[in-house]
């Protein structure tokens, strides 16, 4: 695994650096994740923020569009310098977040990996394969979703690692910090949904 983590391609980062790692199926990209990006930017000081666009989500019983076309899609909505977009879980054979940091981490032991996302992820985070491994990886910056800022604060996931909880004043620091660390950030919401796209025929 060591040697094929080396030999990935991803985005350009500079040793010392801190990388948000955002992961989703974008299915498609949208507006609410272009938002979140940024306001993740701003709040955890990172200094970039990888999409890493997914082949699949396990959770989901139904595939997602083909990769090529949720990657270009991504690149068109997702404009800032920034902001790369990286098919990294492709490329690593991986459909669970918990095989992507290693990987990641193995390629990239010279930068600082924050894993983003948003408080309806939050929610369900204890049904992910090797969650407590992922929350002992990297620190997790989260962002409030519509309809789900309350129960991501009550989730099994904040009840088990209320101890680690970091608060919003020190979030800037959340990336230089060891795991487990994880912040909630309460951001302007927009009522947008991958979800919801689909149905409407947008995509």
């Amino acid at each position: 695994m060591a040697n094929a983590a080396r030999q990935l391609v991803l985005p350009p980062a500079r040793p010392g650096r801190v990388i948000g790692l955002l992961g989703g199926s974008f299915d498609p990209p949208h507006m609410g994740h272009v938002h979140i990006t940024r306001e993740a930017l701003k709040l955890f000081g990172l200094d970039a923020v990888w999409w890493l666009v997914s082949p699949g989500n396990p959770l989901k019983a139904r595939g997602p569009a083909q990769l090529e076309r949720r990657m270009a899609a991504a690149r068109e909505i997702m404009q800032h310098p920034r902001v790369h977009i990286s098919d990294a879980e492709a490329q690593i054979g991986a459909r669970y977040t918990a095989r992507t940091l290693a990987a990641l981490q193995t390629a990239r032991p010279d930068v600082h990996f924050v894993w983003l996302m948003g408080a309806d992820n939050m929610v369900q985070f204890h049904l992910w394969q090797d969650w407590r491994q992922i929350m002992q990886t990297v620190p997790i910056g989260i962002l409030a979703r519509p309809g789900a800022r309350l129960a991501a604060r009550a989730s099994v996931a904040a009840r088990v690692y209320e101890h680690a909880r970091v608060p919003l004043g020190k979030a800037r620091m959340l990336g230089r910090m060891e795991a487990p660390a994880w912040c909630f950030a309460n951001v302007p919401m927009m009522a947008l949904s991958s979800t919801r796209l689909r149905a409407s025929g947008a995509w």
